[in-house]
């Protein structure tokens, strides 16, 4: 097996986010899933983006969030996702290769227009969430560029991106060709309402042994595992993929792999500012660390601190410097 050139690419939703402040009234007054994600389509997202304050605009979607922590940290990486050619496609692409990600997806010529997450932040820090996934959905198998999937040691899948069609179809097929050139895959559940959808498919995936590591939180495992009981749901869940990640918000995170357990405690902050992103982040962590060979707690610490460093401040890209922070808090 050749030197991986990549540590990580990732395949996901790319999704430019318009993040504002808002009072709480504002969520009653819209009618919004306060602190969840929910799916809109264009006539909705223009009127929640009317209902908006003076907002910033930042490329982002989950697994490319995860991809700008792991660049903070040092590693290598690539993004592959869909954009429309058109100006927050152009913001998408600027960005993300700005901290020093490839992203070489063509740009799709007709419509939908480019994605863009809607995302009103209270006061508490919470973020809640509407998603227009325009062109993200329309990824076609034929995007891939098999090559450059076979030369990344880790093949990371945004669950988000399971639901429409042409970009599962594409996973699918990364994961055979990561596979066949040795590759590990992860992959993140993303949301409980992905896996109400597709959760017999992310099962079959475990059960036929295509993920080497997981990341759920609580609730995702729960619905994945069909239990409440957290302790349950990691017992069934880790039997089946060789690394489960397990965040549990405020109560810290906890890893098993092939039978070690470790766990962690959250990272203390001042403040809550904008919990977007914490996950990602969280992710990005741990994977810079698995991809380093570190040990599993120094993997959940890294998470740990990545993710404390994101909810500090509003959006879901790391502003400090990672890799300094990680060096401090973990030595």
């Amino acid at each position: 097996m050749t030197e991986p050139r990549y540590d990580v690419i990732a395949i996901g939703n790319a999704i430019v986010d318009v993040m504002a402040p808002c009072e709480d009234e504002l969520i009653e007054e819209l009618g919004l899933n306060r602190g969840g994600m929910t799916l809109v389509d264009t006539d909705r997202a223009e009127e929640l983006y009317g209902a908006m304050g003076p907002a910033r605009e930042i490329s982002g979607g989950s697994a490319a969030n995860t991809l700008a922590g792991m660049a903070a940290l040092g590693a290598q990486c690539a993004f592959i996702g869909q954009v429309a050619d058109d100006q927050l496609g152009a913001v998408f692409a600027h960005d993300i290769r700005a901290v020093g990600i490839d992203f070489d997806t063509p740009a799709r010529e007709e419509d939908p227009p480019t994605a863009r997450c809607l995302i009103f932040v209270t006061p508490d820090g919470e973020r809640t969430m509407n998603t227009f996934l325009g062109a993200s959905q329309f990824l076609p198998p034929a995007a891939l560029d098999d090559a450059m999937i076979a030369s990344a040691a880790i093949l990371y899948l945004e669950g988000y991106l399971w639901d429409p069609e042409e970009p599962r179809s594409a996973m699918r097929r990364a994961i055979e060709v990561a596979r066949k050139a040795g590759r590990k895959v992860a992959f993140t559940a993303s949301e409980s309402f992905v896996i109400d959808r597709h959760g017999d498919d992310f099962r079959a995936l475990m059960d036929e042994g295509k993920i080497d590591i997981l990341f759920v939180n609580e609730h995702e495992l729960a619905s994945l595992t069909g239990t409440g009981d957290f302790e349950d749901g990691v017992a069934q869940a880790s039997a089946k993929v060789p690394v489960l990640v397990a965040t549990r918000s405020a109560k810290g995170a906890i890893a098993v792999a092939n039978g070690e357990r470790a766990e962690v405690a959250a990272e203390p902050i001042d403040k809550v500012v904008d919990t977007t992103g914490a996950g990602d982040l969280f992710a990005a962590g741990f994977l810079t660390g698995h991809a380093r060979g570190e040990s599993l707690e120094r993997c959940l610490r890294m998470g740990a601190i990545c993710a404390a460093e994101v909810i500090s401040h509003y959006g879901a890209r790391p502003e400090a410097d990672l890799t300094k922070l990680v060096g401090e808090r973990l030595d």
